[in-house]
């Protein structure tokens, strides 16, 4: 339980960060607290129980931004509430993309930070107290963040993120990334590895390799790689399967332009990475991913499916899928989802289109209606979820590895996901509680799997 005691009473410092977004706000946020740590912050169940309270925002959806101000208009209550003692903080892609307009907006928050620039949070938390300097930071400096982030970090649980490569450079008409995140920068083979070892040290045993397009990443090979060169992502995958206690490693998010020979056949080669590629497409319609910037076709996206699949032939598929982009016909609609039934998909997310503020698809003409919108997306997961209880159906009678994160609803239940990412759980079985066992699948429904212990099996 966290500490309840009033702030001005409290010898440790209450942190709490609230986090949306994608899996590289995570990964953030956790590393905010790694950056807080010295300064005496710990983190607390509850806004109301913090000292200092963190929105790490995400630009992605409509409306993100007056999302972020309603939170904040809770917060000023908070504040109010501490006398003051509360301080507030603005983090990641809205405070990249609005932060002056944050700072004017709402005179209660204390700190904007995009989100190459958090690793200034102590430098800023030191201005604030002296009442001295400018309390935005939002410079692209990558390099510099890594650089000047913790070597040590606090891990909870058997599975942890590693960030290998931020930003992006492709300009998807539709995206903001490029302009919050900056442009694409690769982490040295180095620093990832001692990043890498210090978890599996702390127990991680599955390793999540993470980046806005995480294929893009390259690096010089080490001095002690006889080969030389420049690494890609499948040779950086097969170094961190060789660090003892690394049983399962994972790349997210993917861009099928970098879907590069040697990371291809890394899937079927290197027994520590999982038979699961999240690959967004976003549409079918060769005319609307030209409109949507995206640099590939949907033949050639089909052809790198073909290759995964030949390398790895049990791999699950999941993708992004945005419905309603302006100018989308029904034919174009029919072609996505002609391409969802090529493929097969174990899952995937959709979204209706919606303007993201300075991208060139805001100012688009024939944007789609929003019933349309409504009813083709309908469609779409429709498919969808079709498609992925067909997956999980087919795993029933299947023994596989589970790594079991936490704890379930029901007394001795424990909760984890497959190699292919579903869902599972299975009774009496909290003797395996973060780390990985084998697991008979006996049921599934379109959500999520039913397993039983392969060693508890065995004594019955």
């Amino acid at each position: 339980m966290a500490d309840a005691k009033p702030l001005k009473e409290r010898n440790t410092k209450g942190l709490f960060i609230k986090t949306y977004g994608c899996q590289m706000n995570v990964y953030d946020s956790e590393r905010m607290r790694d950056v807080l740590a010295p300064l005496g912050y710990a983190p607390v169940d509850a806004p109301e129980q913090a000292d200092l309270v963190v929105l790490n925002t995400c630009h992605i959806r409509e409306k993100a931004t007056e999302k972020v101000f309603s939170e904040l208009g809770r917060l000023k209550e908070m504040k109010q509430d501490s006398g003051g003692v509360m301080r507030i903080a603005v983090a990641g892609c809205v405070a990249q993309a609005e932060g002056e307009e944050i700072m004017r907006r709402q005179p209660a928050v204390d700190m904007v930070v995009g989100p190459q620039a958090y690793h200034r949070l102590p430098e800023m938390i030191a201005k604030l107290a002296r009442k001295t300097g400018d309390v935005l930071e939002t410079d692209f400096a990558a390099d510099e963040k890594f650089d000047a982030l913790p070597k040590s970090r606090a891990v909870d649980g058997p599975s942890a993120f590693l960030s290998v490569q931020e930003g992006c450079d492709k300009f998807c008409s539709f995206c903001v990334v490029p302009y919050t995140r900056g442009a694409e920068y690769s982490r040295g083979v180095d620093a990832i590895v001692a990043e890498a070892r210090e978890l599996a040290r702390q127990g991680v045993r599955e390793i999540v390799l993470i980046g806005q397009n995480v294929n893009a990443w390259h690096g010089a090979a080490p001095a002690h790689d006889p080969m030389g060169g420049e690494w890609g992502l499948g040779r950086l995958i097969r170094h961190v399967a060789k660090i003892g206690g690394v049983e399962r490693i994972r790349y997210t998010t993917s861009h099928p332009s970098d879907m590069m020979d040697d990371l291809i056949t890394a899937h079927a080669e290197v027994e520590q990475l999982a038979p699961f590629l999240h690959l967004p497409v976003q549409a079918g319609s060769d005319r609307v991913l030209k409109a949507m910037n995206r640099k590939h076709t949907a033949d050639e996206y089909l052809r790198i499916i073909e290759r995964v699949r030949k390398a790895r032939p049990d791999i699950a598929l999941a993708s992004d899928f945005i419905v309603g982009f302006p100018g989308e016909t029904d034919k174009d609609f029919e072609d996505t989802l002609a391409l969802v039934k090529a493929v097969g998909y174990a899952q995937a997310y959709s979204f209706k289109y919606s303007p993201r503020p300075g991208t060139p698809a805001a100012g688009m003409q024939l944007q789609v209606d929003e019933a349309v919108k409504t009813e083709r997306l309908a469609r779409l997961q429709q498919l969808i979820s079709e498609q992925a209880q067909d997956f999980n159906r087919a795993t029933v009678g299947r023994r596989m590895q589970v790594l079991f994160t936490r704890k379930g609803k029901l007394e001795g239940q424990a909760l984890g996901y497959s190699p292919y990412m579903q869902s599972v759980h299975v009774e009496d079985a909290m003797q395996v509680s973060n780390s990985m066992a084998e697991v008979e699948i006996i049921d599934a429904t379109g959500s999520s799997l039913k397993g039983r212990l392969v060693e508890t099996a065995a004594m019955a």
